[in-house]
């Protein structure tokens, strides 16, 4: 729950794109309605009325001072020694009689009409009738191409929000909805969506598990890497780093920034070497040291780069000639910022790295988190992990209930 906090706090400019969106669109066209129209106080009190004899006697306790005015009225003298009963409450019962023969005599009506808002009052009190006023609109082809162009906006895509939006409607067309009662149908149809894919990274008996991280350039691949191996020292793994972005001397100070930190020792290379000799020797020295895991980190490289892609496919060959099952992993990081295009790299890094799980980067500085719908309803990868910050707890395990909430704006209870 702590991360959640987090993760709403962090995807703010994605959901407010959202709530804001959803907000005009039912404005637009809306009616305000209350959450009570009808109060049913008011009803029980009209019943004393027809029922004169009976009736008048509970509620007339406080307001008996007036009709004591009565006892002149009563012709026969006999019935007014009887007055000991007024000692009672029921004191007019035998009054009532003649209240039936002579109907101005219920004109205590006005009195029991200062009874009526009483329980109204009350019912205010307790928050009965006291519901603000809330928008809604009926849901018909208007305003569900509305939500399909908000959807494609927020970068979901026009297949997944053409599909999202579909569901919402199915069975509700013509019925009216309020923003928060559309925020939760979203939130329920993104997490339906993601539910599939939201897997954390497998673990295998391997010694070591080699796990490749590849990416464009400037997705976050050097500081993911740094936080998995924490997380996975502070599991009680023992993690080797290969720093084989050989071309970037950033990269690799980034990675013995991160190592020293965990505790994790870092391999590199001289600058401008072949990563792929890297990868060779690092899968060495972690057979040798009996790691749990090796981490190898990679060039960023567009997906455009002939050239640059190639060179990923040596690295990919030189560490199967080490162990034919490698690599166990390969994760892909994407940056939620470059929004649709998240889709292109996807296609073209499944083809040529057999990527096996996904990382999504910087949702916290995007409006674009829409993406990682998109995503996992056209390719259905597995989505190990998160970020939302540069802080090793800013990456976390993917749960699509929590995402699905945050890039809402709703609260998980």
């Amino acid at each position: 729950m702590a991360f959640f906090s987090k993760l709403k706090e962090r995807l703010f400019k994605s959901s407010s794109k959202l709530e804001e969106g959803l907000d005009a669109i039912v404005e637009d066209g809306g009616v305000e309605e209350l959450a009570e129209a009808t109060t049913p106080e008011p009803a029980p009190e009209p019943k004393p009325e027809p029922e004169p004899t009976p009736v008048p006697a509970p509620p007339p306790s406080d307001p008996e001072p007036a009709p004591r005015e009565l006892p002149p009225r009563p012709d026969e003298v006999p019935q007014a020694p009887p007055v000991e009963i007024p000692v009672e409450r029921p004191a007019e019962l035998p009054e009532a009689p003649r209240e039936a023969t002579v109907p101005p005599a219920p004109l205590e009506i006005p009195e029991s009409a200062p009874a009526a808002p009483r329980p109204g009052l009350l019912g205010r009190l307790l928050g009965r009738g006291d519901k603000p006023a809330v928008t809604r609109r009926a849901l018909d082809d208007d305003m569900l191409e509305q939500l399909e162009e908000l959807l494609i906006s927020a970068d979901m895509g026009v297949d997944t929000a053409l599909r999202v939006t579909a569901n919402m409607a199915e069975g509700r067309m013509g019925k009216r909805l309020s923003s928060d009662e559309i925020k939760h149908l979203l939130a329920a149809e993104i997490t339906r969506i993601m539910e599939p894919v939201a897997r954390p990274m497998p673990l295998y008996p391997n010694r070591p598990q080699v796990v490749l991280v590849v990416g464009v350039n400037g997705s976050g691949k050097t500081t993911t890497i740094g936080k998995l191996a924490s997380q996975f020292k502070a599991a009680g793994k023992s993690v080797v780093i290969a720093a084989g972005d050989t071309f970037r001397a950033a990269a690799v100070e980034q990675l013995q920034v991160w190592g020293e930190r965990a505790g994790v020792p870092v391999l590199t290379a001289p600058e401008g070497s072949d990563p792929a000799s890297l990868a060779f020797d690092a899968m060495t020295r972690a057979e040798a040291d009996g790691a749990d895991l090796l981490m190898i980190d990679t060039a960023g490289r567009l997906q455009n780069r002939a050239d640059l892609m190639e060179e990923l496919s040596k690295i990919v060959r030189v560490i199967r000639k080490k162990d034919p099952s490698a690599p166990h992993n390969t994760l892909l990081v994407l940056d939620a910022t470059t929004g649709q295009n998240a889709l292109s790299q996807v296609e073209i890094f499944q083809k040529l790295a057999d990527v096996s799980g996904l990382v999504m980067t910087k949702l916290d500085g995007t409006a674009r988190g829409g993406v990682l719908v998109a995503l996992a309803d056209k390719f259905g990868p597995p989505i190990h992990a998160i970020g939302v910050g540069e802080q090793i707890d800013d990456l976390a395990p993917f749960d699509p209930e929590d995402f699905a909430a945050a890039l809402t704006g709703l609260d998980r209870e």
